[in-house]
């Protein structure tokens, strides 16, 4: 593999042809992917497509559907914690019936079919132990389902199977993307203190067509750290804004 430089800003790279926007899993990460949105949107960059998983795929999936990025921006951080913190029985502290009542109201299309552009969504089946792109029917259930946090939120049923979070088997949310379309991939690190050096979750992706963006320095969020989300979201659309103005590195092979 080579990394070839040029002079061409990764504002230009992305005008010059389609593009897939991609977005990580994260946890609590969806403040800064709608960060990146918010820049791409403010400089007329439109995604021919989307794909994500986790946080990824709540964004992706939800600016497919039809919501634009301010919309996406108030809405997340008007977000409380009791918003979707609804405890219950089962395979997950919470059921998830709140959080997908909110999601349901947010979306403007309810299927991947109708949809702006083509959306592809990893979950994971918990039978088969293996992600799976989800790219058609109901799209409430599989942003969901790859939302759905083992531990924290119940399973989710997509296409007859138990499904939880895309980011366990497939953090970059990129399966479903064939090998060589252009991508612009925000990939958040893990910000998990019991991480070790080298693990997958810090990793890069590294694939022909794909330029990722990392932003440094966000706050680390939960359900029980929401408070600076805005602070997330501001810093990923500066940092995007400036990284659309740097010369882009091509990958070949």
């Amino acid at each position: 593999m080579a990394v070839t430089p040029t002079s061409r800003t990764l504002r230009a790279w992305l005008s010059e042809a389609p593009f897939t926007l991609g977005m990580s899993s994260g946890f609590f990460g969806f403040f800064a992917h709608a960060g990146v949105l918010a820049a791409l949107e403010e400089q007329g960059l439109t995604p021919s497509a989307v794909a994500g998983s986790s946080a990824g795929a709540l964004v992706t999936g939800t600016w497919a559907s039809g919501v634009g990025s301010a919309e996406l921006r108030d809405t997340l951080l008007s977000l409380r914690r009791e918003d979707f913190w609804d405890p219950a029985p089962g395979a997950g502290l919470l059921r998830g019936d709140l959080f997908r009542a909110r999601l349901d109201a947010l979306l403007r299309a309810k299927t991947f079919e109708d949809c702006r552009v083509p959306a592809s969504l990893v979950v994971h089946d918990v039978l088969s132990r293996r992600p799976k792109p989800v790219r058609s029917g109901d799209l409430g259930a599989a942003i969901h389902a790859s939302c759905a946090v083992p531990g924290m939120f119940h399973p989710v049923r997509v296409d007859g199977r138990l499904m939880v979070d895309g980011g366990v088997t497939d953090r970059p949310g990129l399966l479903g993307i064939p090998v060589g379309e252009r991508i612009l991939y925000h990939h958040l690190a893990s910000r998990s203190p019991w991480r070790r050096p080298g693990s997958p979750a810090l990793r890069v992706p590294e694939r022909p067509g794909l330029v990722a963006l990392v932003v440094a320095d966000l706050p680390r969020l939960g359900p029980f750290r929401m408070a600076e989300g805005g602070l997330a979201y501001e810093r990923a659309r500066l940092a995007t804004h400036a990284a659309l103005e740097r010369a882009v590195a091509a990958v070949i092979r």
